[in-house]
């Protein structure tokens, strides 16, 4: 990413930025102002942008710069299906590769950082290279449909064989939002209208049971083992407790308040507004945490970090902890994740209020609870079917209703 610097002999502000493996500094007739930084770093978003997507015309953003006339001499070549082909710029509309790096520097002040890199990348790896030479309002309905079907035929991360329907949704959903937002602003027809997203298959979720929940938190190395209390007990998604810090620890209250979330190396903001809440803690987490004050409190921000302070990685510790120690102990491997799983399912199973178990969660509404883990708990609303056939028994034997839940199933 570029930088806005002043010069030491005049004051004066010059942009600073590394393009194609060099470092670029073009000069200004501003002064080092608050003003006139701000204004400087909307257009280095704009060239950040650009530069990310391959589509950087130096001359645009400076007409007088000698480099820029040195660059424009050599043609820009975008990959299309794997095949170079020279950028044939339109005067009427721009390209889609023009469109969308506006597109990115126009929306990264909303988004997450993590946002701003997924976003990025999808743009940088798989549409750009297709769509990136066409004018936005020559992208047909066809041409969409064609893309996807292009994307089916891709192979996936790792070993798996093609994308993930989520993944190509997630692309195409990218590609519909940069040409909707060209069709309003140019006023051409939007031509994805109509078009789909693919269903996603269903993942049964895995959580663990009270009994290996136990092995594992008394097996785990101990350095791990408070973490481990608080990982299954809580419901916390692994940014928002490897982002956990002290201040946001309430002892008095029995609090734990998610504010945060630690993901690539950096701290942001939670998923959604709805992660933003405050976890009641059981006794089992209110003693944890009590532990963990005693080894990290004194030296680190974060409640769980390494021996520098530093929040936990979570690559390192699925790769070197949780991995490991699944298959120390003869369990069915599966994500980290399913932790969260666990948490739900255990509060189900205790009886825990629905409300109370979304609200620990995060979720705004009780929907996704009960679509997800109701399964995991066939007594909880007494849907087992169970009282239906007991209602069918008493109306074909004459007996006579034995509970108070009886009694009001009757009525």
């Amino acid at each position: 990413m570029g930088s806005i610097r002043a010069r030491s002999d005049n004051g004066k502000l010059f942009f600073e930025f590394r393009y194609q493996g060099k470092r670029c500094r073009e000069q200004t007739t501003l002064q080092d102002t608050p003003a006139n930084r701000r204004q400087m770093e909307v257009v280095l978003k704009k060239i950040d942008a650009a530069i990310t997507l391959g589509q950087f015309n130096y001359l645009e953003f400076f007409p007088n710069s000698a480099k820029g006339r040195k660059l424009a001499q050599q043609p820009l070549h975008i990959p299309v299906h794997g095949v170079q082909r020279v950028q044939q710029p339109n005067a009427d509309l721009p390209t889609f590769s023009d469109f969308a790096a506006k597109w990115l520097a126009e929306n990264r002040v909303r988004w997450r950082k993590a946002t701003y890199e997924s976003q990025t990348g999808l743009l940088k790896k798989h549409i750009i290279p297709y769509f990136g030479d066409h004018v936005v309002s020559g992208i047909s309905r066809a041409d969409l449909l064609g893309f996807r079907a292009h994307l089916a035929t891709l192979p996936g991360p790792g070993s798996r064989e093609s994308l993930s329907a989520k993944t190509i949704n997630e692309i195409m959903g990218t590609v519909q939002a940069i040409l909707n937002e060209a069709a309003d602003r140019f006023g051409f027809d939007r031509a994805t209208q109509g078009i789909q997203r693919l269903k996603v298959r269903k993942v049964d979720i895995k959580p663990f049971s009270i009994d290996q929940v136990m092995k594992i938190i008394e097996s785990v190395r101990e350095d791990y083992r408070q973490y481990m209390v608080v990982r299954f007990f809580t419901g916390m998604r692994s940014g928002e407790l490897h982002g956990l810090k002290w201040k946001h620890v309430d002892f008095d209250r029995r609090q734990i308040l998610i504010r945060e979330t630690f993901s690539k190396g950096r701290t942001e903001y939670t998923k959604t507004d709805g992660s933003q809440r405050e976890i009641l803690v059981s006794d089992m987490v209110f003693d944890a945490l009590k532990i963990q004050y005693e080894a990290t409190g004194s030296f680190s921000e974060y409640v769980f970090c390494n021996r520098y302070g530093r929040p936990i990685d979570n690559k390192n510790f699925t790769d070197r902890v949780w991995y490991p120690l699944l298959r120390y102990l003869g369990l069915e491997v599966r994500r980290p994740y399913q932790t969260r799983h666990t948490s739900a399912t255990l509060w189900l199973a205790s009886g825990e209020n629905p409300e109370w178990i979304a609200r620990q969660m995060g979720h705004t509404t009780t929907e996704m609870l009960f679509r997800v883990y109701s399964r995991f708990v066939p007594n909880l609303t007494r849907n087992d079917g169970s009282a239906f056939d007991q209602l069918l028994r008493r109306q074909l034997t004459g007996e006579a209703p034995t509970s108070c839940a009886e009694r009001e199933d009757l009525e």
